[in-house]
């Protein structure tokens, strides 16, 4: 891994409140979603997906948007041999909450970074992951994020986005919202529906680019280097 990493351990100072209700930065809203996401099927079912898609023998995992380390977790399970990992977030309680799952692990890496800055400077990586981080940043920052990581990713190296993605009509959302407890959905949300995020990918010069799996508004979107 590169020792050019970006650090941003530095805590800004961004409000936990918005006109909206608390943000990412608010414990209260970090709890919530951990107390309720874990036991949706449909994510559970989403991340065994991302794990069949996962390179036999990588050694390096980028986690883009980590939470609370879940998904980094399951990327280790499966491939222990795993050499070096860098799981990113810009929540602190979320940051806290990986910390503390990876206590004593020293293969991972946790870090604070906001995904609307680049990430080129984290160096080289076999798999990049996200898991429901991407769809909080506008549309022209997820296309250049693509090309991020298309360029950042080894060759045969994989990306693998498990992603809250914009459902077909307004009712559809709302089922979608309602189906997974939150029937407001999100403010901080800017989704995409699928087919103009595998265009930006496959733009960004991934290949083999496709929705492997989907249950209404979420999907998973991979490609390979």
């Amino acid at each position: 891994m590169s020792s050019e990493i970006v650090d941003h351990e530095r805590w800004s100072g961004v409000p936990t409140r918005s006109a909206d209700g608390p943000t990412w930065q608010s414990q209260e809203k970090v709890d919530e979603y951990l107390g309720r996401v874990g036991g949706l099927p449909a994510r559970i079912a989403g991340e065994g997906a991302l794990v069949e898609i996962l390179p036999r023998t990588p050694a390096s995992v980028l986690d883009l948007g980590c939470g609370d380390g879940r998904l980094a977790g399951l990327v280790l399970a499966a491939r222990p041999q795993l050499a070096s990992v860098l799981a990113v977030d810009r929540s602190e309680p979320m940051l806290a909450a990986a910390r503390a799952r990876f206590a004593g692990e020293a293969r991972v890496r946790v870090s604070r970074h906001d995904l609307v800055q680049p990430i080129r400077g984290f160096g080289s990586f076999d798999v990049i992951v996200s898991g429901f981080a991407i769809h909080h940043l506008e549309h022209e920052r997820k296309l250049s994020l693509f090309g991020e990581v298309a360029s950042m990713l080894r060759p045969g190296g994989v990306f693998a986005n498990l992603e809250v993605v914009e459902c077909a009509s307004e009712a559809l959302q709302r089922r979608f919202f309602d189906a997974i407890g939150r029937a407001d959905g999100d403010p901080e949300d800017r989704l995409a529906a699928v087919e103009p995020q595998l265009a930006w990918m496959r733009a960004a010069g991934l290949r083999n680019v496709d929705c492997v799996w989907r249950w209404r508004g979420f999907a998973l979107l991979a490609g390979e280097a």
